[in-house]
């Protein structure tokens, strides 16, 4: 989707908006997408209908000329802005990156989120679009569906030790080039994020107990407490002291 947006010129981001006008109905019909462009103060300009229900709106308006430290409780909206005024800043785009959202009623789940930079025709940033997807479950109709079942098996199983490619490779019975091919068409997500998803995840829930933060680390396969923190910060935007802060009183 945002492969489309740079191949199109424009002078300003209104003009630019105006094009995508078009559009704008399709988008709402997406409901495991969030799609957004914003401008060069990270302020929504656009935003789809799927946002504005996950931020608490019914208009698409409500959250036009905010930037997300507005919209979003106060443990998410730094984060977000911070993210977005870094790809104003540095025009680099953000791709694949897999994170771990709270939705509403604070039931976490995973996407992809993509982000771009927008230029107009003398290569300047007039802001910037992304989208964030929801990871849904495999079609189990795909005809490689159960080798790669039996890999996901694998990895969740797995997860706290060293997991290498080739382990993966001899489970499903496939080359490298094929396991991260059907991996990205059923999984949306390479061998290696699903490795990262399951440790993620792991931790995710363990933070919701008692256990300390060290002994959490070691049982989702970090045997460095530092580059854990780093890693689960990445991806969720909260160090695991601060995501086990956003939880319900345990």
């Amino acid at each position: 989707m945002l492969d489309l947006l740079p191949r199109a010129t424009a002078p300003d981001l209104p003009t630019l908006l105006a094009s995508l006008e078009l559009v704008a109905p399709l988008l709402d019909e997406m409901p495991s997408v969030v799609f957004f462009v914003k401008d060069c103060e990270a302020r929504y300009v656009m935003v789809n209908r799927t946002l504005s229900q996950r931020c608490g709106y019914e208009e698409n308006q409500s959250l036009l000329g905010r930037t997300a430290e507005e919209v979003f409780p106060a443990r998410f909206g730094p984060l977000y802005t911070a993210q977005d005024r870094s790809v104003l800043r540095d025009g680099i785009r953000l791709a694949d990156r897999l994170e771990l959202h709270l939705y509403p009623a604070r039931h976490p789940g995973w996407c992809l989120t993509h982000k771009l930079p927008l230029r107009d025709a003398q290569g300047r940033i007039i802001g910037m679009a992304g989208v964030s997807c929801d990871l849904l479950a495999p079609q189990s109709s795909h005809p490689a569906y159960q080798r790669l079942a039996a890999v996901d098996d694998y990895i969740r199983e797995h997860f706290a030790q060293p997991i290498s490619l080739a382990e993966l490779t001899a489970v499903a019975g496939l080359s490298v080039a094929q396991l991260e091919r059907h991996c990205k068409r059923l999984f949306q997500l390479t061998p290696r994020q699903m490795i990262l998803r399951a440790r993620l995840g792991a931790a995710s829930s363990l933070l919701a107990s008692d256990l300390p933060i060290t002994e959490i680390a070691l049982r989702c396969g970090y045997t460095d407490h530092s580059a854990f923190s780093r890693q689960f910060k990445a991806h969720t935007g909260f160090s695991p002291s601060q995501y086990r802060d956003t939880l319900p009183h345990r």
